[in-house]
């Protein structure tokens, strides 16, 4: 996306007089031949990146280490129609009161919000996403926004051979489907569900429409599919697949433990021994993948390192969670009620000071695995991924 020029918000509001921010911070407008101070209190390096940096991103956006978040995943259900082991407990979870959650039209205020300040992708999670019945009118909605770039959705693929055809007209640009395993009765152990054969459809359905590569997340559990990377691999060899293979991570009530952990380097070595041409690719700027190829396939194999090497210092994304919270990092138990606000009435100035505050608390790194499996946060499916 071409660089935008400084936000009018923003400049609205270091014109402002006197107005207090959530952070509890000042805005005031200087005195003739004092220098401006920022619209919101901010660490002395966060201020000076700002200042050598002016302005084609927004300052709200932007936290105290320079990160630039342009990347938002809003999150449109905590109901889902499988019950993935990774993802919640065999019990289910205690759901947000429909009240609570985020209504349509205050989902698309917030996408606006964030867009105007310099987003320019958006994924929508869950939960499932397609489970909610107007995520095609939302795809659409969201299609219409100037800056967007990209609109994606992580899906089981349950519904998708259904859907897809309605979401790309709507303006859906590309997709990732959770698929765990290739045999079918695992499939029905770990998600505790039947529906492989649907899950399959679904992935040849986004192949047939054009879309490429499509993306398949494979979380790695040891004991369960970890004997199953070779042949997911294989699978590139004649699809536009990127199949990427997410480290296990630890969430409240999935039982995680380093045991059942498989990293990045065992996986990349035992693919090694059977393609020891495997190539890295480079790259991408603020990737969370670290992406390879086989010489002569058509898709590639990727690796979310979340816990073995962590990818902290190039995250560019935010996440809204189905109740209206903004979450600054996946692993991080901090979060701030955007959805209260909103209905209490609060301005794009007061939403952006809210906003701002709490991207610049963002840490420079997360804690490390075992810190992060002793502490409270929410079950995966709660926070939309």
């Amino acid at each position: 996306m071409a660089a935008q020029p400084v936000s009018r918000m923003l400049r609205r509001v270091l014109r402002s007089s006197v107005r207090s921010c959530s952070s509890g911070a000042l805005v005031t407008q200087p005195h003739p031949g004092e220098p401006s101070q920022p619209a919101v209190e901010v660490p002395s390096g966060r201020r000076r990146f700002l200042r050598e940096h002016a302005a084609p991103f927004s300052a709200f956006l932007t936290d105290s280490f320079g990160r630039r978040h342009s990347y938002l995943r809003i999150s449109l259900t905590e109901k889902c129609n499988l019950r993935c082991q990774y993802c919640m407990p065999e019990e289910g979870v205690p759901l947000t009161p429909k009240a609570d959650l985020l209504t349509t039209e205050e989902i698309l205020t917030l996408a606006r919000l964030f867009v105007k300040e310099g987003v320019d992708k958006i994924r929508l999670t869950g939960g499932e996403p397609l489970i909610r019945p107007d995520v095609v009118d939302i795809v659409a909605q969201l299609h219409q926004l100037e800056g967007l770039r990209t609109i994606g959705i992580t899906t089981n693929g349950i519904n998708l051979a259904r859907l897809l055809p309605q979401l790309q007209e709507a303006g859906l640009g590309t997709i990732n489907i959770s698929l765990d395993t290739l045999v079918p009765a695992k499939f029905e152990f770990i998600v505790r569900r039947k529906g492989f054969r649907k899950v399959m459809e679904g992935i040849h359905k986004a192949i047939e429409l054009g879309y490429s590569p499509v993306k398949v997340n494979c979380v790695v559990m040891r004991g369960l599919n970890e004997d199953e990377l070779l042949d997911f691999v294989a699978l590139t060899e004649g699809l536009p697949l990127d199949v990427r293979f997410i480290e296990y991570m630890p969430f409240d009530g999935n039982k995680w433990n380093f045991k059942k952990m498989v990293s990045y380097k065992e996986m990349l070595d035992t693919l090694r021994q059977q393609w020891p041409e495997l190539e890295k690719l480079p790259e991408e700027e603020s990737s969370t993948a670290k992406a390879f190829k086989i010489p002569g396939f058509r898709g590639r194999v990727s690796f979310i390192t979340s816990m073995s090497e962590h990818f902290c210092g190039t995250c560019s994304r935010l996440r809204i969670t189905a109740d209206g919270n903004l979450k600054v990092c996946l692993f991080g138990n901090s979060e701030v009620s955007l959805r209260d606000h909103l209905r209490a009435g609060a301005s794009e100035e007061e939403l952006l000071c809210i906003i701002g505050a709490a991207v610049g608390r963002k840490k420079r790194q997360h804690a490390g695995m075992f810190s992060i499996s002793q502490m409270k946060n929410r079950p995966m499916i709660l926070i939309g991924g």
